[in-house]
């Protein structure tokens, strides 16, 4: 039986506190990026001042190849963490993705997901947020346009959580026709990307994915935030259930390797675990286009626009210098800078 909506609001509060304030991560699996690390160039010919981090998606211009990534559709939460994040992307020329819509969008516009995180972010790419069970039946693209019209988004992410809905009570445990389902949206000409929550896309799925029509994927790998444990942590869910996946997932680095020779022309977006911008650049020499980032913004969102604007200045000034330090002028010279296994 699915939760009510004052039982999903209470759901998504928790999962903020949680996050915020308890370890959530996996106890030895890794994004893996330590495997890896760039070769140092200490005679790069370029000037750092003009190093090109420009990007693309869904059609509008970002600053840096960075998006802020899907954090709460808590009402509890949501709209001062939104406005936060929205006036930051703003701000730096970033992409932001809201939380999951479900609340607001039964609630008729609550949760601060209205058009006004538009007027703070009108320039810059902006996603809705579905879950992927919700869009399973013949209305589903009806839902999705509502998501989209609700906030003026430029796209619209349908996540795939299936390990979380099947440890948390109440959770969406029939997960048949969710591809039919993303194939509609996409056939209707919707503008869809599709992301796991943490524990990875595996080559296999991102080759469905790529065949239902979906054109913008982010792996969002394991090695970050955990859910299995979130939930556990909730006190709600079976502890020992949750404690049996506390190494699952695909990691970050590997997932982002695979997605990209299955799907060479997709725009594939790399979140789960990136912690700076030297990660965030090994995301991009694997083979990413756009670095998201949420629980390791988390802490700075609650707080205020300025703290977010930090956290991310500092991972872009990250990201440009070890461009710099590799010889690469560019996102297009950075895919092609020299890699070393780490040992």
């Amino acid at each position: 039986m699915s939760e009510k909506s004052p039982d999903i609001a209470q759901r998504k509060s928790d999962h903020i506190d949680i996050v915020l304030g308890q370890d959530v991560g996996f106890a030895k699996l890794t994004t893996e990026f330590e495997r890896i690390r760039f070769i140092h160039n200490a005679l790069p010919e370029l000037s750092l001042d003009e190093i090109d981090l420009s990007a693309k998606l869904f059609g509008r211009a970002m600053k840096a190849p960075v998006l802020i990534s899907s954090m709460t559709g808590g009402p509890h939460h949501a709209e001062g963490i939104n406005r936060h994040l929205a006036e930051a992307a703003e701000e730096l020329g970033l992409a932001f993705a809201i939380g999951s819509q479900r609340i607001a969008l039964e609630e008729q516009g609550s949760a601060g997901m209205t058009r006004e995180l538009r007027k703070l972010a009108p320039s810059v790419p902006l996603i809705g947020n579905l879950g992927a069970a919700q869009i399973r039946s013949e209305d589903g693209v009806d839902l999705a346009r509502r998501a989209i019209d609700m906030i003026e988004a430029d796209g619209l992410f349908i996540h795939l959580n299936p390990l979380q809905e099947a440890i948390q009570p109440g959770g969406d445990r029939d997960w048949k026709g969710v591809l039919k389902g993303i194939e509609r949206l996409c056939r209707a000409g919707l503008p869809i990307a599709v992301k796991e929550v943490g524990f990875g896309l595996s080559a296999q799925v991102v080759n469905r994915l790529v065949g239902a029509g979906v054109c913008t994927i982010d792996v969002a790998g394991a090695g970050g935030t955990n859910w299995a444990r979130v939930e556990g942590y909730r006190g709600k869910a079976d502890q020992a259930l949750a404690a049996a996946f506390t190494e699952w997932g695909i990691p970050t680095a590997k997932a982002i390797h695979d997605a990209r020779l299955m799907a060479p022309k997709a725009t594939l977006i790399a979140s789960g675990g990136i912690r700076d911008g030297v990660e965030a650049a090994k995301a991009i020499r694997l083979g990413a286009d756009i670095v998201g980032q949420a629980a390791a913004t988390l802490g700075a969102a609650v707080n205020s626009t300025d703290q977010v604007i930090g956290h991310f200045t500092r991972l872009i000034e990250t990201l440009k210098v070890t461009c710099f330090v590799t010889g690469s002028s560019g996102l297009a010279a950075l895919k092609q800078a020299k890699l070393e296994a780490q040992t």
